[in-house]
């Protein structure tokens, strides 16, 4: 049997596929760095895994994650949004996900992508940590509060610095795999 790190949930399927295929790897595509941006912020205050049973539920409520359609969102649409079962409903959650669309067209127009944008955080690469235990994975850095700050200074919301360091450690910026973990060299 694969050793996984200590937090993932062998009796979830969602969670098992999560941690083996997509926490950590390197994200460069603009749609995927978008979807985790709303993801991790529907995720303040609650579990990942609650996210994750959702999270096809979000693909089809905002459009497949593609910035440029939720950026033109109606407020008819938003309102709408917080009827349906399939996202977590939550107001202001809801509504910042078409204010973070905006500005990530605008981050996109100004860096080329947002791509270029978010990995100047780590200087182009992954920061590869090798914690040994599930307790001293941090839930900040000094890359995540610089990354919160920037959004914030741009008019990104759930854009706080824990917040962002797990949009971090899921798009790859970070690959916090303990080192028992059968993906900790990757």
């Amino acid at each position: 049997m694969k050793k996984r790190c200590a937090w993932v949930k062998l009796t979830s399927p969602e969670y098992v596929k999560y941690h083996d295929e997509e926490w950590g790897v390197p994200v460069h595509d603009d749609q995927k760095l978008f979807e985790f941006l709303i993801l991790e912020g529907a995720q303040a205050g609650l579990s990942w895994e609650t996210v994750l049973k959702r999270r096809e539920g979000y693909r089809r409520a905002f459009a497949g994650f593609d910035p440029q359609k939720v950026a033109c969102f109606s407020l008819q649409k938003l309102e709408r949004l917080l009827e349906d079962e399939g996202i977590i409903r939550n107001k202001l959650k809801i509504f910042g996900a078409r204010t973070n669309a905006r500005t990530f067209l605008k981050t996109q127009d100004e860096f080329g992508c947002f791509d270029k944008y978010v990995w100047r955080f780590v200087e182009g690469k992954p920061k590869i940590n090798r914690w040994k235990n599930f307790s001293e994975l941090p839930s900040r850095s000094p890359e995540s509060d610089a990354l919160s700050k920037d959004l914030k200074s741009r008019g990104f919301t759930f854009v706080g610095s824990t917040i962002c360091y797990a949009f971090m450690q899921a798009v790859g910026l970070v690959n916090d795999h303990l080192s028992n973990c059968y993906l900790c060299k990757r």
